[in-house]
C-alpha cells in the first residue's frame, strides 16, 4: 500500500453508483488514498458539481446513462479538467469519439482488478500533487521487481558509472564549452506503476531551440509560417468563449493547450525533410548518435527509477493519453533504458503507436532475466545506428 502523507488533502472521487454494496467495496479498497462522495445518478452528479466542493475525478457506472451526464458535463465549462473513469461491461468502447473524448480517460469492467484501478488512481493523485506543488512528495504503490533484476541493475549501473566517470566529466566540460546552458536536461516521466520521476540526459540542444524553430518555420521551403501562440496560452475558441482552456494537457513543467500543441506538432512536421536539426548542438549530434546523451540515466537506474531493460518511461501527457486497461498493463513492467520495441524496430521502419504499445504489453507479460540479456545484447548493436533525431 502507498504511504499516506499526514495533513495532505485526500484525492476526492465522485462515485456515480446506485448500488450501495459496490460503493462500500470501493471505499474499503481505496479509503487510505481517496475521499469518496457517492451519488445515485448523473443528475445528482451534475448538481453536486455545481456546488463549491472540489472534486478530482468522477467514477461513473455506465449503465446510468453516461451519455446524458457527459453532455451535461460538457456544458459546464469550469468542470472540463475533471477526469472521468467509466465502469462498464461493454467492450471496445472508443474513448476518442463523442461524447467520451476530452472527458473519459479510462474504462474498467465492473469486476475490475483492484491493482489495475489502483495504478490509475495513483497516477492521477501524483498528477494533482505535481500540478499544485511542482514536485511529488508521496510514494506510489510499488510493483515488485524481481530481486535478481534489481541486483543486476544496481551492480551494473554502479560499475559503468565508476568506469565511465572520466568520460562523464569530459562530456560535461565539453557541453559547457560547446554552448551556453545547463549540462543536464531533465523531464518528468511516468514509469513503473504510473510513478512520476525526473529522467536525466546530457543536454544536446541549444537553449534557444524554440526560437530557432520559429525562425525555421518562417524560411522553410513551403514558406508556411507557424501560427503565433495567443498571449494567454489559450486557443482562439477558448478566447472567443471567454473560458478557461477546454483541452488542457499536462506536459513537463506546465499545463498547455492540446489544440495549440497539436498545431505546433503539425508545424514541426514541415521540417521532417531536414537531414540535420539546427537546434541540436555540434556536440549534441555526436552524443545522440552514440547514445552518450543517455548515460546520466544510469543514475536513474541506480536509484531505482528505471531498469536497464523495460518499457520506455513516457512524458506525462503521453501517459495521460493511454486509455483502456489493456494499454495500462505496459506500466506493470519496469521502466527501462532500452526495451523490446527498440531492438525489434529501431532502424527498420516507423513504429506505429499501437505496435509500440503492444510490444510494451508483451514485455510486461513475459519479461525474464533471459529475455533481458537478449535485449541488452541486441541493444549493443542497435545503439550505434546513425539517427539524427
Amino acid at each position: 500500500m502507498p504511504e499516506v502523507i499526514e495533513d495532505r488533502q485526500l484525492f476526492r472521487v465522485l462515485y456515480v453508483e446506485n448500488d450501495e454494496p459496490r460503493v462500500q467495496a470501493f471505499q474499503r479498497a481505496f479509503q487510505s488514498q481517496i475521499d469518496v462522495i457517492s451519488v445515485p445518478d448523473g443528475k445528482a452528479a451534475l448538481a453536486y458539481l455545481d456546488s463549491q466542493v472540489p472534486v478530482d475525478m468522477v467514477l461513473y457506472n455506465d449503465t446510468l446513462d453516461s451519455t446524458t451526464f457527459l453532455n451535461g458535463l460538457r456544458a459546464k465549462r469550469r468542470a472540463v479538467r475533471l477526469p472521468v473513469v467509466l465502469l462498464t461491461e461493454r467492450t471496445g468502447v472508443d474513448l476518442t469519439t463523442q461524447p467520451y473524448q476530452g472527458y473519459v480517460i479510462d474504462a474498467f469492467p465492473h469486476n475490475y482488478v483492484e491493482d489495475d484501478l489502483r495504478l490509475r488512481l495513483n497516477y492521477l493523485i501524483q498528477k494533482k500533487e505535481y500540478e499544485q506543488n511542482g514536485h511529488i512528495s508521496s510514494k506510489s504503490a510499488s510493483i515488485r521487481i524481481p530481486i535478481g533484476k534489481r541486483l543486476f541493475d544496481i551492480g551494473l549501473s554502479f560499475f559503468i558509472l565508476a568506469m565511465a566517470s572520466p568520460i562523464l566529466v569530459v562530456v560535461a566540460v565539453l557541453i559547457k564549452l560547446d554552448s551556453k546552458g545547463p549540462i543536464f536536461y531533465s523531464s518528468k516521466r511516468v514509469g513503473t506503476g504510473f510513478r512520476i520521476f525526473d529522467m536525466y540526459k546530457f543536454r544536446t540542444m541549444r537553449t534557444d531551440a524554440d526560437k530557432m524553430l520559429a525562425s525555421m518555420a518562417a524560411h522553410n521551403m513551403y514558406n508556411k509560417p507557424v501560427a503565433e501562440k495567443p498571449v494567454d496560452e489559450r486557443c482562439e475558441i477558448c478566447q472567443l468563449a471567454n473560458t478557461e482552456c477546454q483541452r488542457p494537457l499536462f506536459m513537463d513543467q506546465k499545463q498547455i493547450c492540446e489544440t495549440l500543441y497539436q498545431r505546433e506538432q503539425k508545424a514541426k512536421a514541415m521540417f521532417s525533410k531536414f537531414k540535420e536539426d539546427p537546434r541540436v548542438t555540434r556536440l549534441g549530434k555526436i552524443l545522440r548518435n552514440t547514445s552518450i546523451d543517455e548515460l546520466p540515466q544510469l543514475y536513474n537506474i541506480l536509484r531505482g527509477d528505471m531498469s536497464f531493460v523495460g518499457n520506455r518511461p513516457l512524458p506525462l501527457y503521453e501517459a495521460e493519453k493511454l486509455t483502456v486497461i489493456g494499454y495500462n498493463r505496459r506500466f506493470a513492467a519496469p521502466a527501462g533504458l532500452t526495451g523490446l520495441w527498440q531492438v525489434m524496430k529501431r532502424g527498420k521502419s516507423k513504429v506505429s503507436d499501437e505496435e509500440r504499445i503492444q510490444l510494451d504489453v508483451l514485455y510486461a507479460k513475459s519479461y525474464s532475466f533471459r529475455t533481458d540479456m537478449l535485449i541488452l545484447l541486441k541493444t549493443l548493436k542497435a545503439v550505434w545506428q546513425k539517427e539524427n533525431v
